[in-house]
């Protein structure tokens, strides 16, 4: 569900960047783009979790509330759901069609994209059938064929210089470069549908945990294969082609060379059937978790809201949707991972409110910071933006790089660790569970 276009363009671009740095840098990759989106997973079904609400209420009911609505709203209607029907439409569709008519072709492909992934996902029980016993298997097929062809005839040697961000620093660069993914994020959400398959298929509650794990880290492990052979095939591709401007273009010139006009409809094939499980799984965990939180309002109405949304949105374009979800996802990702941190650690610990509490406040405001950098430049020109993005990058380790949150969210979780231990806030957050 969650292995979707950026997860397969995104990889071979790194490959490119990376050029005879490739190892370390689909290292890195791996590590935000597989570990992180596990470590996800089991934080949903350690804390047994019936969605982000309960995974996000030790913090507050409020805080819960309004993540919940962030992420769903950012990966959902809004941002990633639409992207995945805007990025097949232009891969699979529009080199087909005479640009004349990009607009009705549009309508009508994200008309039917829809409307299949809403038929599809009407009865949940069904989805873990359909995705992975059909879908996932053909794509799969598809991805695999293209890795036999490409490495038993190698376009080139592995021996290019890197650009100059992989040179020195190529795992962290990779790592970020996973980001872009937006797995952690995501995952968060779409666990809660994993558990309702999971239970669909008959299987206890006593059993998920260890299940799920199991399951995760087969998925996650068959993922980080598929992204070497990715990174690869975009070091490879330096023999033969220019640096690309993104992954898609790389993979399109890349299936071109091996498959000639053959390529384009086998590659619009292959990332149809990536994004559109992605998209299966965005509008079913998105209605779940909505169902949960306004129980008044069912899950098929919610499931149709979602769709509709996502149609509509899918119609301002593709750039138009990454220019406006990136700031909000760099306000999300480190308050996802913080989350993840202290759900696989001190859950079940008596101050457990404490130190949730703890590291969300110590996270936000480099979240924030992080959201403002990466804002157009109408927001980060303003002199008081500037000034303060100037000290943040200046005295937070790692904030130039996209990592200033981490020194503080540690410090945050540390903190919360000795004051729950020595029992500050002790009756302060006890009121605060009662209410809960």
């Amino acid at each position: 569900m969650f292995f979707g276009s950026g997860n397969l363009i995104f990889p071979v671009h790194l490959g490119q960047l990376a050029g005879n740095n490739w190892l370390s840098a689909a290292f890195g990759f791996a590590i935000s783009g597989s570990l992180f989106p596990l470590l996800a997973i089991l934080a949903v079904v350690v804390t047994k979790s019936d969605g982000l609400y309960d995974l996000a209420r030790p913090v507050g009911k409020f805080y819960a509330a309004l993540f919940l609505v962030l992420v769903h709203l950012t990966i959902g209607p809004f941002f990633g759901t639409p992207r995945t029907a805007a990025t097949a439409f232009q891969m699979a569709v529009q080199p087909f069609l005479p640009k004349k008519y990009d607009t009705v072709g549009m309508f009508l492909f994200t008309a039917a994209f829809f409307a299949l992934a809403y038929t599809l996902t009407v009865h949940q029980n069904r989805l873990l059938k359909y995705v992975g016993k059909y879908l996932n298997t053909i794509f799969l097929v598809l991805l695999a064929v293209v890795f036999v062809v490409a490495f038993l005839h190698p376009m080139g040697t592995l021996n290019h210089m890197p650009t100059q961000a992989y040179q020195t620093s190529s795992t962290v660069s990779g790592l970020l470069e996973g980001y872009n993914t937006i797995d952690a994020v995501a995952l968060l959400a779409l666990s809660v549908t994993f558990v309702h398959a999971v239970k669909g298929l008959g299987y206890k509650d006593r059993e998920l945990s260890g299940l799920t794990a199991k399951a995760g880290s087969l998925s996650i492990a068959l993922e980080v294969l598929v992204y070497f052979g990715l990174v690869l095939l975009g070091a490879f591709s330096l023999s033969k082609l220019t640096l690309s401007a993104n992954g898609g273009v790389a993979l399109s010139q890349i299936v071109d060379y091996y498959f000639g006009n053959f390529g384009a409809a086998f590659l619009g094939v292959l990332v149809t059937l990536g994004v559109f499980t992605t998209a299966m799984g965005l509008v079913a965990s998105f209605s779940q978790d909505f169902h949960k939180l306004f129980p008044k309002v069912s899950y098929l109405t919610w499931l149709r809201t979602t769709t509709v949304l996502s149609f509509v949105v899918a119609n301002a374009g593709l750039d138009n949707i990454i220019a406006w979800s990136l700031p909000v996802l760099m306000l999300l990702y480190p308050l996802s991972l913080a989350l993840i941190l202290v759900s696989l650690t001190v859950h079940a610990k008596p101050y457990a409110g404490v130190v949730y509490k703890m590291t969300i406040a110590f996270t936000v405001l480099p979240a924030v910071f992080d959201m403002l950098n990466a804002s157009p430049a109408a927001v980060t020109n303003l002199t008081a933006v500037k000034t303060a993005l100037n000290f943040y990058h200046q005295y937070i380790p790692m904030a130039s790089q996209g990592l200033g949150w981490v020194t503080l969210t540690l410090a945050g979780f540390v903190l919360g660790l000795v004051f729950g231990k020595l029992g500050v806030f002790a009756t302060a957050n006890n009121s605060v569970e009662s209410r809960d």
